[in-house]
């Protein structure tokens, strides 16, 4: 019974720390190994060792998603919203091309973008999580969470050229010229067909 309690301890507290402390972790050599020298080394205050440890794990584990930058999260989320937008349909066709010549013009983009801004403001940005639907431009916003004003806007636009087909035109937007500007990431040929809705 005694062993089968220790294992799931050593399991509860591996999916409760996510992972920081591992079952192979030094804390649980003492407490799996039936030795009388590791018995004697972890007897009497075992409990407060694991709890001093695993705090100071969950503070370390804090520390660095603080330490995370607005741009590191930025570039995921906003490859995540943007192949949310694409949907099953179109994500496929235009993957290669998107990851290759628009998404590092992206992150070029919001890099920029967010050099020019202070400390604080940098610190309450996020992106917005829902991209629009139908035949709308919408990718993502980047926002201010304190004031709630987009800083900058990221938008794709369907075109049809006679002769020539659809093409996907990726642009931006910033606040310093109150959005007015379009400030061209790159384009995406779809084919003579009409592409299909966003989020389809």
């Amino acid at each position: 019974m005694q062993k089968w309690i220790q294992k799931f301890l050593v399991a509860s507290v591996a999916v409760i720390t996510l992972g920081v402390i591992t079952p192979s972790h030094a804390i649980w050599e003492g407490l799996l190994d039936h030795s009388s020298n590791a018995k004697a080394q972890f007897s009497g205050d075992t409990t407060s060792q694991l709890t001093k440890y695993i705090e100071t794990q969950n503070e370390s584990v804090i520390s660095t998603e603080e330490e995370q930058s607005f741009e590191e999260y930025a570039f995921s989320a906003a490859k995540e919203q943007a192949y949310l937008k694409f949907g099953s349909r179109v994500g496929p066709q235009i993957s290669n091309e998107f990851d290759d010549v628009i998404f590092p013009k992206m992150q070029e983009a919001i890099e920029m973008t967010v050099n020019r801004l202070d400390n604080e403001t940098t610190k309450s940005l996020a992106i917005t999580e829902n991209p629009s639907g139908d035949y709308a431009e919408k990718i993502f916003h980047v926002y201010n969470t304190g004031t709630k004003e987009d800083v900058i806007r990221f938008h794709v636009r369907t075109e049809n050229r006679p002769f020539d087909g659809y093409y996907y035109n990726f642009h931006y937007h910033t606040y310093e010229d109150q959005f007015t500007a379009h400030y061209d990431l790159g384009e995406i040929y779809w084919s003579k067909n009409t592409p299909p809705k966003w989020l389809s």
